[in-house]
């Protein structure tokens, strides 16, 4: 079953290119949203059968370069299905959103069903190099979604991403090839190199390996300093491209944080804790004070990816403090990591959704273009108010469950950094209600067309029901977290046993 969702979107992506392009466009984009309706519906399904006690489940391990160690090696965990989940649902989105696009709409839904392929199969992944095959093919699906649909300057913001990521992937590549070199017998198997623990006792090579795997997953992650292609891929791409890789992409670093270089690398993790420590305090205070100075919507909220996925991995340092006095609160703070991954691939798809409406109505992503447009566009404004509220941790959402249980996790273990992250709170929360202020109240400003004011109209049925299940599955993940904190919980408390090793 976990096959057949991983290359189901790949194997309709290849039938809808033998469609003739005469079929019509809407033949082509309501293909791509059933298809993605459909795996949303198969892992539901996954979800309902999955065994909340723990454990690697729906498992498939098969042969396929057994020279070599490597294997078809996939399943699922409380880490990995609620990442699955996410992909699930935020593609169907993506897809209901793009109903109105004409260009080259064939290959346009192709590359999307292609990505999620990618994103479903390195979520599952549990072979090294089964993950950087999906790693890197994600890396080129994007490449192509920025570049063929993206702004006036797509092409170099594309070229960028994809030189930047890709050198953050050839790292991750020497990182795996020096894990398999350590394990007897050679193998990159995770799940037989975590129970090995192969760097065991060899502090400079681990240190050697988890640097390469470290660098290769932060610039994915992205982190400061490795954040700068973020701002322009996003800025430059479609809406539909900047959801996907903000909600699901940016999510592939912190989740080889928790799934390789932590229980694979447990000593080398412990040693250097400090630093990631340091880098996602950065992040987090970076990200914010660049954010605050964007006069670009779109750019803003790309900034504001680089400051929550600081708050991932101050938690995730803080989770390397051994001492049985903080073993809840290291527990926390890993539960706590892994639910910020789903709501800001929620919150953050939705604004860039959202961020897509203002340009299409506007043709311009400048703040300064804008104001009053809540008198033109109310249910537009409404629901952009609670993305920016459900973003900067209100209670009664998904972000407040996620940062509350990383701060409260990150404090005890790392107080210094932990109270520093917390500034990073104040300033998400005064530039998003600035942003909210500025395009939304006071007297009503349009961007010019010649002569008349650009028409400037609400929220559409289909971008509708592309944004409206997002924030409200946020608000639900606030209120009722359980039945997700169910399925991570377990291996929160499996993957510190790995690494207190």
């Amino acid at each position: 079953m976990l096959t057949a969702i991983v290359f189901l979107p790949a194997a309709a992506a290849g039938a809808l290119l033998c469609v003739p392009r005469a079929a019509g466009r809407r033949v082509f984009l309501l293909a791509w949203a059933a298809v993605s309706a459909a795996v949303l519906a198969l892992t539901v399904a996954l979800w309902l059968g999955y065994d909340h006690g723990g454990g690697i489940q729906y498992e498939t391990n098969a042969r396929w370069i057994p020279s070599a160690g490597i294997g078809y090696h996939i399943g699922v965990d409380g880490l990995s299905l609620p990442l699955l989940a996410l992909t699930a649902v935020l593609f169907p989105a993506c897809a209901l959103y793009a109903l109105r696009e004409t260009r080259r709409v064939r290959e346009f839904a192709a590359l999307f069903l292609f990505l999620e392929t990618t994103c479903l199969g390195l979520f599952a992944s549990l072979d090294l190099i089964l993950f950087f095959v999906f790693f890197d093919l994600s890396i080129v699906g994007m490449y192509f979604v920025i570049a063929g649909w993206g702004h006036p300057g797509a092409a170099r913001a594309a070229q960028k991403f994809f030189l930047y990521t890709f050198s953050g992937s050839l790292a991750l590549l020497l990182g795996f090839i020096g894990l398999y070199l350590a394990a007897t017998p050679h193998t990159f198997d995770i799940v037989a190199l975590a129970e090995e623990n192969p760097l065991a006792g060899r502090s400079g090579y681990g240190a050697l390996v988890l640097l390469a795997i470290g660098l290769g997953l932060a610039v994915k992650t992205p982190t400061v300093p490795f954040h700068t292609w973020l701002p322009p891929a996003h800025t430059e791409a479609p809406a539909a491209g900047s959801a996907i890789l903000a909600g699901v992409l940016l999510k592939m670093g912190t989740y080889g944080f928790l799934r390789i270089a932590m229980p694979l690398l447990p000593g080398s993790w412990r040693t250097y804790a400090a630093v990631f420590v340091v880098v996602g305090v950065v992040s987090v205070l970076y990200g914010a004070l660049v954010a605050l100075a964007q006069t670009d919507f779109k750019r803003m909220i790309a900034y504001t990816s680089v400051n929550h996925m600081g708050y991932i991995l101050l938690a995730l340092g803080a989770a390397a403090a051994l001492g049985e006095d903080t073993v809840a609160a290291r527990r926390l703070a890993v539960t706590g990591a892994t639910y910020q991954m789903v709501s800001h691939g929620l919150l953050t798809g939705a604004l860039f959704l959202l961020a897509g409406v203002l340009h299409e109505r506007g043709r311009t992503y400048a703040m300064g273009a804008y104001s009053g447009v809540a008198a033109r566009a109310p249910v537009f404004a409404a629901l952009t108010g609670v993305a920016v509220f459900a973003s900067l941790g209100l209670p009664g959402f998904s972000g407040f469950i996620a940062e509350f249980q990383i701060l409260a996790g990150s404090l005890g273990p790392r107080p210094v950094a932990t109270a520093l992250a917390v500034l990073g709170i104040l300033l998400t929360a005064a530039l998003l209600v600035r942003a909210l202020q500025r395009i939304f109240l006071g007297p009503l400003r349009l961007p010019d067309a010649p002569g008349t004011p650009r028409p400037f109209r609400d929220l559409r049925a289909h971008e509708a029901a592309a944004i409206v299940p997002l924030l409200a599955l946020a608000v639900v993940l606030g209120v009722f977290p359980r039945f997700v904190l169910d399925v991570i919980e377990p291996f929160s408390r499996g993957v510190l046993e790995l690494v207190a090793r």
